[in-house]
């Protein structure tokens, strides 16, 4: 295989470039946050209330299973070619989605749908780290992180729009001409170094990787929810989830190329990296699945807009990983990033776990946005240090691995908050004659006082018991990034991973 080094200077017209390529991410973000508020008009449709859930979870399970595959090929074949080809499948499923004429077929195309956006997710850090040398990377990956934010925003406020104006099938077609701008684009602006085609692909660990990633995931989206956790589908998909990790780990031992080289995870800086992209995937998606019923229940708040509830904790992701990318590209250093996002973040899960029903949106928004700042230090920092943890050849498998870990990291956050908070207002409303259970806020009104009261009451309580577990999880996540070593980044020059045993006999990137 071609060997890598780092490149010596990022090409002229980089952000150019790398325009497409965030053109192309975007679609990937954007579409669930799209699909989300469309979903009733679609269920009005083509029926099937039943499989509601499957519409979102089949897109998620895909693209989770499928972001370290498309990692790896990416660093075996080349990621120009890979890259598109993803963008190709994600506009085949768009289409075909677009064209459902019943809920499982829409079923079957989201996954067709996930596995194109999984790789263009792994495509994006991996191709911004083979274009741009170390010390100016983190100024670039700032946009994938606003990309991220722009999604959440926009996202519901595109679905809304198109849905009430066009359809429903619209909030898939829209996908279509934006991602042939992005497909155009990128074939005539990327080039990058090409690989050997006869390079050996790891069939069996791409099989026990994706059976075991579709079942945590499929652990953390039924339990408590649509299953009990004692149910017999639960403890199976826990049971294959137990079997298979260990079965792809042994894989992983003797496969030539294998998808996750077990070598990174002797590495210090990217273990603890990934603990840290973990705890990035609780509070965040944690957050930004439980903070806008707090504040359309007990605040008040309108839903027409909900993408714009959450504006106090995305604007300061934006604002600051910018800043902290250009600090960094400055100095070379970056370790202080981390420990800042690691106080952020549990400073902010503990304010948030003050929350009341008295609380202002001007306080909870206040709270919001220390949390937002938190993650905008620790985004994209824990990507591009494990990238700075491994060789050139494998950045695509590190970047893939980090994306991995967040996601992973957000489907156990949503599950063990969701358990939390569905605990919480079980216990409010059941002394009160009510059943538990979510309600939609515009009903809070004709419910009697009491009942209301206690509804908020538990609905409060469940943010305290939310936020309270997510300073923990930020806390541990802060005691790992003050182990990181740091490793100066130089301007151009071959990535060297840190020896696990003497990191401090580490070369200079």
């Amino acid at each position: 295989m071609t060997t890598l080094s780092a490149p010596q200077t990022a090409p002229r017209n980089v952000r150019w470039i790398l325009l497409g390529v965030m053109l192309a991410m975007l679609l990937g973000m954007l579409d669930n946050m799209i699909i989300g508020t469309a979903m009733p008009t679609i269920v009005g449709e083509l029926g099937g209330l039943e499989h509601l859930s499957w519409v979102v979870s089949a897109y998620t399970l895909a693209t989770a299973a499928s972001t370290p595959i498309w990692a790896k090929l990416g660093d075996l074949f080349g990621r120009k070619n890979n890259f598109l080809a993803s963008i190709v499948i994600f506009l085949i499923g768009s289409g075909l989605a677009g064209a459902a004429q019943n809920m499982d077929q829409l079923i079957g195309f989201r996954v067709l749908q996930g596995i194109g956006a999984g790789g263009l997710a792994a495509g994006a850090f991996a191709i911004i780290g083979e274009l741009i040398p170390p010390r100016e990377r983190a100024k670039y990956m700032g946009m994938t992180a606003s990309v991220m934010a722009l999604a959440t925003i926009g996202g519901p406020l595109v679905g809304g729009f198109v849905t009430d104006h066009a359809g429903w099938r619209w909030a898939f077609y829209l996908n279509l001409p934006l991602g042939l701008i992005a497909l155009v684009w990128c074939y005539t602006t990327l080039h990058l170094t090409a690989r050997r085609p006869n390079a050996k692909i790891d069939y069996l660990g791409a099989a026990l990787l994706t059976v075991t990633i579709s079942a945590i995931v499929l652990v953390t989206t039924w339990g408590g929810t649509q299953y009990a956790w004692d149910s017999p589908q639960v403890l199976t998909t826990i049971a294959v989830a137990a079997l298979g990790l260990p079965a792809f780990i042994w894989s992983q031992t003797r496969a030539p190329e294998p998808i996750i080289p077990l070598s990174l995870f002797t590495n210090r800086n990217f273990v603890l990296t990934s603990v840290l992209s973990v705890v990035v995937g609780v509070a965040m998606f944690g957050a930004v699945s439980f903070l806008p019923l707090f504040q359309q229940t007990v605040q008040s708040a309108s839903a027409s807009n909900s993408g714009l509830l959450l504006l106090p904790m995305m604007v300061p992701i934006i604002v600051v990983s910018q800043i902290a990318g250009r600090v960094m590209s400055r100095t070379g250093r970056y370790k202080i990033f981390p420990i800042l996002g690691g106080v952020l973040l549990t400073s902010g899960s503990i304010l948030l776990a003050t929350m009341d029903t008295g609380t202002s949106r001007l306080t909870s928004g206040i709270y919001m946005a220390m949390l937002g700042a938190g993650l905008g230090f620790l985004m994209q920092m824990t990507v591009l240090i494990a990238q700075n943890s491994v060789e050139m050849k494998n950045i695509g498998a590190a970047s893939g691995t980090a994306t991995l870990f967040r996601t992973l990291g957000g489907s156990f956050g949503v599950a063990l908050f969701g358990a939390l908070f569905n605990r919480q207002i079980t216990n409010s409303m059941t002394g009160h004659g009510g059943h538990g259970g979510q309600l939609d806020p515009a009903k809070l009104g004709s419910l009697p006082t009491a009942l209301r009261d206690a509804y908020l009451h538990g609905v409060a309580s469940g943010m305290h018991s939310i936020f309270t577990w997510s300073a923990v999880l930020c806390a541990i996540g802060l005691v790992a990034a003050l182990f990181l070593v740091e490793v100066p980044l130089r301007q151009a020059g071959p990535p060297a991973a840190a020896p696990a045993k003497e990191p401090e006999k580490a070369p200079a990137q």
